[in-house]
């Protein structure tokens, strides 16, 4: 008995220094998490959408999904304490990055080492750990749902064409709907008064059968040289 009360008063202090005063309980703690991850989505959802540039990456998309989740238990720690507040801002003085860091999703792991670095330097230990698990089953999430991934292409195709080109350009796009849901002229140059030289962006309507459209483009007169390149839409040109 005496162990299970020593047991219990241990558990009490393990979540009373955590979420005093600005967070009532484990279970408020565990609902801002989860509505952040939430909120996350629906921006990145909307970015999506909404996105028309030329540079696309999936790693963003899924960075705006992980960062609310952080910051938001980032928040639970700085709120109502402002020496944990001045602590972070020294904490960002003093860390030096030597290399710059090219991908949203380098810098979403960084700021979680900070932060659960910041939660056990304050005690706050059971948020700590609420909180690592919960980001670390977000990330996981993310790398297997291939969240942000949108499948506009997933081939570029390169090609010369010689002769007629109007009727050769016909016939061209005639082969590429057929085997393409989706095409897309990304550049188009000059070689010679009746030659050109053509690259288009592709969503095969079925990507195990692209070198029958291979095949066909080379028994056409007047294409020259046609071929496939695997393209990740994660990173658009």
């Amino acid at each position: 008995m005496l162990v299970l009360a020593n047991m219990d008063g241990f558990i009490d202090s393990f979540f009373h220094g955590d979420f005093q005063p600005t967070v009532a309980n484990p279970e408020t703690a565990a609902l801002m998490l989860l509505l952040s991850f939430c909120l996350g989505h629906v921006v990145g959802w909307v970015y999506m959408w909404t996105h028309t540039g030329l540079s696309y990456s999936r790693m963003f998309v899924a960075s705006l999904v992980a960062l609310p989740v952080i910051v938001s238990m980032l928040m639970m720690l700085m709120s109502g304490n402002v020496f944990i507040a001045i602590g972070l801002l020294a904490v960002f003085a003093v860390v030096r990055f030597r290399n710059v860091l090219k991908d949203t999703r380098d810098t979403a792991f960084i700021l979680w080492t900070i932060v659960m670095g910041m939660a056990v330097g304050t005690m706050r230990f059971s948020t700590a750990m609420m909180g690592c698990a919960f980001i670390s089953v977000v990330f996981l999430y993310l790398r297997y749902t291939n969240f942000g991934t949108r499948l506009k292409y997933d081939v570029v195709l390169s090609l010369q064409l010689t002769g007629d080109l109007v009727v050769g350009l016909q016939n061209l796009k005639q082969m590429l709907k057929r085997h393409s849901s989706r095409v897309d002229l990304t550049s188009e140059r000059n070689l010679t008064d009746t030659g050109l030289e053509l690259s288009y962006r592709l969503l095969l309507r079925d990507p195990t059968r692209g070198h029958e459209l291979v095949s066909e483009l080379k028994g056409v007169d007047g294409i020259v040289d046609p071929a496939l390149y695997a393209h990740n839409d994660e990173s658009e040109f």
